[in-house]
């Protein structure tokens, strides 16, 4: 079953690292996340998941171990997702880069909770089979925790990297509507094409976790709605 859940953006520039000069102007995203994932500790799950969106082949599970870097965004950082069975890194591809910040916003929580895996979601994936894999997730450990890694539209203003649609700004109010309430059914019913069109990626690993949660009975806390950079960003907690 499904103990709780956090949800972050998930853009690199959250890496105060990658950010440089401009990482104060999230330091508020960065606390909320670092609330959210007080709640995942406080539900003391006995297994933590990462989801997030992936590039093509970029999908699929990552073990735990699994190392991520920022290299391609000039900074010499290389995170990990945990540690491997015995301690030695986890062979393998390396993580989405929406995997590598949660497990750098892991590390910076020091988290030392319940052992951690990870799930890249093609940002593609069809609602229906986000839901039945997010379904897939919980059906084994007793308690599992999600961290679903996900952005908004990317299209609030004309400064964005999607420019400015109209449609953007109802979207992502919608969305944080229902992360903020765990309203499994409105973010089930989240429209695809119009995700795509707006350059949502966070919209497939919602839906993921909408199937996670079904029947768990978690509330949802809204802890951080904006839009920096024109990217809408939400954080919230369920338990």
């Amino acid at each position: 079953m499904l103990a709780a859940a956090a949800v972050c953006p998930c853009p690199p520039i959250l890496v105060p690292e990658v950010a440089a000069g401009a990482a104060p102007e999230l330091d508020a995203a960065r606390s909320a996340c670092l609330d959210a994932l007080g709640v995942l500790a406080a539900a003391e799950p006995d297994l933590l998941i990462v989801a997030g969106p992936a590039e093509p082949g970029g999908g699929g599970p990552y073990p735990p171990g699994s190392a991520g870097s920022f290299a391609a965004f000039g900074v010499g950082l290389t995170v990990r997702l945990g540690e491997a069975p015995g301690g030695s890194p986890a062979p393998g591809r390396p993580l989405p880069a929406s995997l590598a910040v949660g497990a750098w916003l892991l590390g910076s929580a020091g988290w030392d909770g319940a052992p951690l895996e990870g799930l890249g979601v093609e940002e593609s994936l069809a609602a229906d089979r986000c839901l039945r894999a997010g379904a897939d997730l919980v059906a084994g450990a007793e308690r599992v925790a999600l961290l679903v890694m996900g952005d908004g539209s990317a299209c609030r203003t004309v400064k964005a990297p999607g420019y400015l649609d109209e449609r953007a700004a109802d979207f992502d109010a919608a969305a944080a509507r229902a992360l903020g309430s765990a309203d499994v059914a409105a973010l089930s019913a989240l429209d695809e094409s119009l995700a795509y069109e707006l350059k949502a990626a966070g919209r497939a690993p919602w839906q993921v976790l909408a199937g996670a949660a079904r029947g768990a009975g978690l509330g949802g806390q809204l802890l951080y709605e904006n839009a920096p950079y024109g990217v809408g960003y939400v954080v919230a907690a369920w338990s």
